[in-house]
């Protein structure tokens, strides 16, 4: 047998890692998760060290990868109506390019105005009102 350790998946978020991490335990797989500390540590770290890496036996991979196969079609229709509720809550698609792979959170650019920057320097502190709007993750465009 090939007792071999390799690098499976990488997740970016350490709740989901964690998820996969114990359903494979439970199936009796040995496994461990890579770099997770300093991606929960210092989140701004994640995508420099790679993200949260899922470590398995290079000898399990085929009857993980069956397992995680039959729990998603198991949870698939679970999937569709969580996917299809969403779409419903909001139909954004991008102004620019009309992607639909948009989000919704803090701006990457143009956070703050002119006047708010001043005062923040003036008073000392850091501007502590920041206006959401929904980013394109394609063609990088904001709006609201």
């Amino acid at each position: 047998m090939n007792d071999k350790i390799i690098w499976y998946r990488t997740f970016y978020d350490s709740t989901e890692a964690h998820i996969i991490r114990a359903k494979l335990e439970d199936s009796g797989f040995h496994c461990f998760l890579a770099d997770e500390n300093i991606s929960t540590i210092q989140p701004l770290y994640n995508q420099a060290v790679g993200g949260v890496k899922l470590m398995v036996f290079e000898r399990d991979i085929p009857q993980i990868e069956l397992l995680l196969s039959e729990e998603n079609n198991e949870a698939g229709i679970a999937a569709e109506y969580k996917i299809d509720s969403a779409k419903n809550e909001s139909d954004k698609c991008c102004e620019k390019c009309g992607s639909a792979n948009v989000g919704f959170g803090p701006p990457t650019k143009g956070a703050y105005s002119w006047v708010v920057t001043l005062i923040s320097i003036a008073l000392s502190i850091f501007p502590f009102r920041l206006r959401r709007c929904y980013h394109c993750f394609d063609c990088g465009h904001e709006f609201h």
